[in-house]
């Protein structure tokens, strides 16, 4: 298994090749997500199995093409993220913005979108983008997700699209998203999973790991590194196969707590006669929380 320091900077050349192919226009596939013999990450890809390609077009109408051809993901995470008006949501490995400015638009001006990514080329990308369909409500952050630039329980939701797979720590990652959620604060994001007989000779091989597959947990180590981190309610879900010996899913899961957060935003959902499942920590069967401001 790769060490932190060693797979970083191979992945920061391959994602900033790829922001200044979709800068100039240059065909991704050879800087993208994935290897041409594996599978590719261009929007061209005509196995479906990773980029822009897997959006629909009601998700992407406001979206810039730049953001959208530069799309490596290997799902749609807002598709199932469920965001409200007024919440906050924090975008792991951010790259071009298609899932910041998605997100900012759903959660509207008085929530927020941040992305945060390692990568300058990207970063500036992102930015470009943003500012092509005035959005306002967005930012995007330089950092590592392994060492997430936010103060503790300051996000709603984290989102991430084909990126926990690439960190050489990855059980560090997913607490690190448990420490910036608030309590109740929910985890919904596309990554690969790894078969259980992968073999040891993809795991090794650096080209594979870039290309988002040799770094891959499977479902148990995943499922693991989310009960350690503390969270319930998990959900993975297999989306579509990526690799011989991968595929993509859609992994979900929440922070325990979070009866203040109906306070906060006064979400609508939270105050009917019978909160929806999750909403500030409660079940189906509950009434909005005491404090929640509903009245």
């Amino acid at each position: 298994m790769a060490e932190l320091t060693d797979i970083r900077e191979p992945v920061r050349e391959k994602y900033a090749a790829a922001a200044k192919a979709a800068s100039s226009s240059a065909a991704p596939a050879e800087s993208g997500c994935c290897q041409p013999d594996a599978v590719s990450c261009s929007p061209a890809d005509a196995t479906g199995a990773f980029g822009g390609v897997l959006y629909d077009e009601a998700s992407t109408a406001e979206v810039p093409d730049g953001a959208l051809n530069a799309s490596l993901g290997c799902g749609v995470p807002t598709a199932v993220a469920d965001l409200h008006e007024g919440e906050t949501v924090l975008d792991l490995g951010a790259g071009a913005g298609a899932d910041v400015l998605i997100s900012a638009r759903r959660v509207g001006p008085s929530g927020k979108a941040i992305g945060l990514d390692m990568t300058d080329e990207m970063l500036e990308l992102a930015r470009a983008n943003a500012a092509e369909v005035d959005v306002e409500n967005v930012e995007f952050v330089k950092g590592y997700i392994e060492q997430m630039p936010l103060a503790d329980d300051s996000v709603d939701v984290v989102i991430s699209n084909c990126v926990i797979n690439l960190s050489g720590n990855k059980p560090q990652v997913i607490a690190e998203a448990a420490r910036v959620l608030r309590p109740g604060g929910r985890l919904a994001v596309s990554d690969v999973l790894a078969d259980p007989d992968m073999d040891d000779g993809i795991r090794a091989d650096m080209a594979a790991w870039t290309g988002c597959i040799g770094g891959a947990l499977t479902e148990t180590e995943f499922r693991a590194a989310l009960e350690a981190a503390g969270f319930e309610a998990i959900e993975i879900q297999e989306t579509h196969r990526v690799h011989e010996h991968a595929g993509s899913a859609i992994i979900r899961a929440r922070k325990p707590g979070g009866a203040q957060c109906c306070e906060r935003t006064r979400l609508a959902s939270c105050c009917e006669p019978a909160a929806k499942a999750g909403c500030c920590g409660t079940s189906a069967a509950d009434s909005a929380p005491s404090g929640c401001g509903c009245s």
